[in-house]
């Protein structure tokens, strides 16, 4: 049932079936997590990326009473349009399919769909966590749990508590790598305080990583810092993400809903430099899970 689900695109079903390297994407952080024009801005940054590493990207939405693997530009612009797409984590699927409503999928709704399109490499920017205060849990860390393959990320979102959520991957059995780092990257920080005990220093060795872990339960996530250039001061991060959760809580914004709420806030709080930042580690993480996949090819 899931396999009639799933629909790739011709030019993703034709580098699969060559044996060339596809990323997966989410697009949820076009529809929710990055405000216009620069969610478009980072969809074609990030298409860029994996097309110089002569991959193909595969972005990933429900739409057509399908799983669609791989979207043109015009479904891009679709998704990317505020108010069009709805927020459709991995349980959500079906519901969103029942309703034949357009779906930006979030990470843990994407890997599911990369995996049974044979998709290995998936890319984001940072993936969701334990929030602070342990109120709520995201999908994502099930789900990796679950689902083989590597994500590439920053880390956990900025917004999030760093420490329990690697403990709590820790406990699913999740594999947290440092890319060329010993430290647990926080998003838009380049470094937490958080030590971690695997760490790789190119795509060759991530990808023998990844296919040595074949066949075994559960994701490898990848954590790459956000370039030098655009990380911000941890202190400064914390002290705004403390201001945004007040905020939060004095609006009443749960669910689905604060997570954006949070990353809007804490671009206003920043004065845009973590949007900034944003914006140059999904291009970043992009070209990075392009290099680990076309290294699997290679290994093929």
């Amino acid at each position: 049932m899931a396999g009639s689900l799933i629909r790739p695109s011709d030019d993703v079903r034709v580098a699969l079936e060559s044996g060339r390297p596809v990323v997966a994407l989410e697009t949820s952080v076009l529809a929710q997590g990055l405000p216009p024009p620069r969610n478009v801005e980072a969809c074609r940054a990030m298409s860029s990326a994996i097309r110089a590493h002569h991959a193909a990207p595969a972005w990933i939405a429900v739409m057509d009473g399908a799983v669609r693997i791989g979207l043109t530009d015009t479904e891009l612009r679709d998704v990317a349009t505020p108010g069009r797409a709805v927020k459709a984590a991995r349980r959500d699927l079906g519901l969103v399919l029942a309703a034949g409503t357009l779906g930006a999928t979030t990470v843990s709704a994407t890997v599911w769909g990369a995996h049974r399109a044979g998709i290995e490499v998936t890319a984001t920017g940072g993936i969701g966590g334990v929030h602070r205060g342990g109120r709520d849990v995201s999908a994502d860390l099930a789900e990796l749990a679950r689902t083989p393959g590597l994500l590439v990320c920053s880390g956990p979102k900025s917004i999030v508590d760093a420490g329990a959520t690697l403990e709590r991957l820790e406990e699913l059995g999740v594999a947290v790598v440092g890319y060329r780092t010993d430290r647990l990257p926080a998003f838009v920080v380049r470094h937490s305080d958080l030590p971690l005990e695997h760490r790789v220093d190119s795509p060759e060795e991530a990808a023998a990583v990844t296919a040595a872990g074949r066949g075994l339960p559960g994701a490898i996530l990848l954590c790459n810092p956000v370039p030098e250039s655009k990380g911000l001061p941890r202190g400064q991060v914390e002290e705004a993400v403390t201001r945004c959760e007040s905020r939060a809580d004095r609006e009443g914004i749960t669910g689905k809903a604060r997570t954006p709420f949070l990353l809007s806030c804490l671009a206003e709080e920043t004065s845009g430099a973590s949007l900034e930042a944003n914006l140059v580690l999904l291009e970043s993480n992009a070209a990075l899970a392009a290099g680990v996949a076309a290294a699997l090819a290679g290994r093929a």
